[in-house]
């Protein structure tokens, strides 16, 4: 099996518990994802299944999020799951709240949360957490918000609804805090839903369950060639042969990765410079 598949990570689980019940489901190991959902979040958790994994750096970056959050308390993860501090009774308005989502937009320097993966002097950041030490000093990142747009606002319950699409790397807690600090009511999200990611799409996206078979995740895979964005190179019975051999050959295209087929089935991938097609991974 060789590909990729759409699946809606439901919330309460990890991404890698989907990977455990994608291996039990289909006997593969070698299966990976790409983009970390939290056990909060939900929707499209891109999943690669056997050689396929060789490719999940190579996948589109942008992702899309619907971020459900309240005003009026804080939190040490940033959402539902941490110790939550009152902060006020007081209720923005929805005159502030434009006021200051319209800040998060274009080029963004983010400090990941505390609760987070992110490595710091070769620990995680939520081990030292746990242990109640949480650095001062935690590096931050650019990240990019392509769109910030409010999809509700319901003022006396103080929820807010935001659709998000924003470049790789991108914490929508941390956002979601920082809106909540600059407001001065505090803010935690409660809600997050992955909508898109690597080119996939929640509505085409599959739920597992306990009845899910090896067929519907067959049923389900996703040609590569469908997804990643990189010139496509179809070859030749002699450009295979030199292939099969981890060979390079000619061919006269513009330098960067490329993807070498035969009849819509992924070979290698490769990389092109002065004209010399160097192998990289190779999946015959």
């Amino acid at each position: 099996m060789f590909g990729f598949i759409n699946v809606n990570k439901p919330s309460g689980i990890s991404s890698h518990k989907v990977i455990s019940i994608l291996r039990k489901i289909t006997g593969i190991k070698q299966i990976g994802h790409a983009g970390t959902l939290d056990p909060l979040a939900s929707g499209v958790l891109p999943i690669a299944i056997g050689k396929a994994a060789k490719l999940i750096d190579f996948l589109p970056e942008n992702k899309r999020y619907t971020a459900g959050m309240y005003f009026g308390k804080v939190s040490d993860t940033y959402d539902t799951t941490g110790t939550i501090t009152d902060v006020t009774t007081k209720k923005i308005t929805l005159k502030e709240i434009k006021n200051i989502t319209a800040k998060y937009k274009g080029k963004i320097c983010q400090i990941p949360p505390a609760y987070s993966a992110v490595h710091y002097n070769g620990k995680r950041l939520y081990e030292l957490a746990r242990q109640g030490k949480v650095p001062d000093d935690i590096p931050s990142r650019e990240i990019t918000v392509y769109k910030n747009d409010i999809l509700d606002f319901d003022y006396e319950n103080q929820i807010l609804k935001l659709d998000i699409t924003c470049s790789k790397g991108t914490y929508i807690r941390t956002i979601v805090n920082d809106i909540g600090s600059e407001s001065g009511y505090g803010a935690i999200m409660f809600e997050l839903i992955r909508t898109e990611s690597s080119g996939m799409k929640i509505e085409n996206s599959l739920s597992l369950s306990e009845n899910t078979t090896i067929n519907d995740i067959e049923k389900a895979l996703i040609n590569p060639l469908d997804l990643l964005q990189m010139t496509n190179i179809q070859i030749d019975n002699a450009e295979y042969k030199l292939l099969a051999n981890g060979r390079s050959f000619k061919r006269n295209i513009e330098e960067g990765y490329v993807l070498l087929t035969q009849n819509k089935r992924i070979l290698a991938l490769a990389y092109a410079r002065t004209g010399i097609i160097t192998p990289k991974k190779v999946f015959i």
